[in-house]
């Protein structure tokens, strides 16, 4: 449904032989199915991955993206996306939300009950629906948001493992972060709960608190990245 609402396009090696070659490469070196390949027809730069399992996975990258890095940011991007499938990240994303969701309903079970089906205040009965009315889906989506932001996390690292370059994944965040407010991504502007799925916030001038971003912030996310770079382990540590 996301490729649908976002208007990517499937390519094949004969339409796009260096993007579907890479795409290739570092799935087997993830151990991965070759998954589809799709492209955005859109000037921001960003990629997402989706697939309920790793049989059944695709990656989307965007024209900005394309054009905005060079071929090794681009493999550390797609490295990253090809760790979402690995970790099933998409299902357990969708759970989640599920979850999430189930939780507001029962929030407004309770908001419904209160009203209309009487209450029992002397016995604090009304305080504590009304307690859970509210911070029962809050507290849901604060989850949502925790579990989203440690997935990237987790994607970068797992990802930079793949390409074998977490300094060149750590420049295309960058790249990409700079330019996503710079553009509008509309099919993601008019569908933004799809927002989480992609490697930088796709929403434009979109400000939040940290506590509720699904994005972990930028910053720290290449700092991180940096941090691998320079400790001495895996392949890229003599580079």
């Amino acid at each position: 449904a996301v490729l649908n609402q976002q208007g990517a396009m499937r390519v094949t090696r004969e339409q796009a032989p260096e993007l579907v070659d890479m795409v290739a490469a570092l799935a087997n070196r993830a151990g991965l199915p070759m998954p589809a390949v799709y492209v955005l027809a859109t000037e921001q730069p960003n990629a997402f991955a989706t697939g309920r399992n790793p049989e059944n996975a695709a990656v989307a990258v965007t024209q900005g993206i394309l054009q905005t890095l060079n071929r090794d940011e681009l493999a550390g991007v797609i490295a990253h996306e090809l760790a979402h499938i690995k970790h099933r990240d998409t299902l357990t994303m969708t759970v989640t939300a599920t979850m999430a969701g189930a939780i507001a309903m029962l929030g407004n079970m309770l908001m419904f009950s209160s009203m209309f089906g009487g209450r029992d205040d002397n016995r604090g009965g009304g305080l504590a629906t009304f307690l859970a009315m509210i911070f029962a889906p809050l507290a849901a989506g604060l989850v949502q948001m925790a579990i989203s932001r440690t997935r990237e996390y987790e994607a970068d690292r797992t990802g930079a493992e793949i390409s074998g370059h977490p300094m060149a994944l750590a420049s295309a965040l960058a790249k990409i972060a700079r330019a996503a407010g710079r553009s509008v991504n509309i099919p993601a502007e008019r569908n933004p709960a799809s927002a989480s799925m992609f490697i930088i916030n796709p929403l434009h001038a979109l400000r939040m608190d940290r506590l509720f971003a699904t994005h972990p912030p930028t910053e720290e996310r290449i700092a991180r990245l940096q941090a691998m770079a320079s400790s001495g382990r895996g392949p890229w540590g003599t580079q």
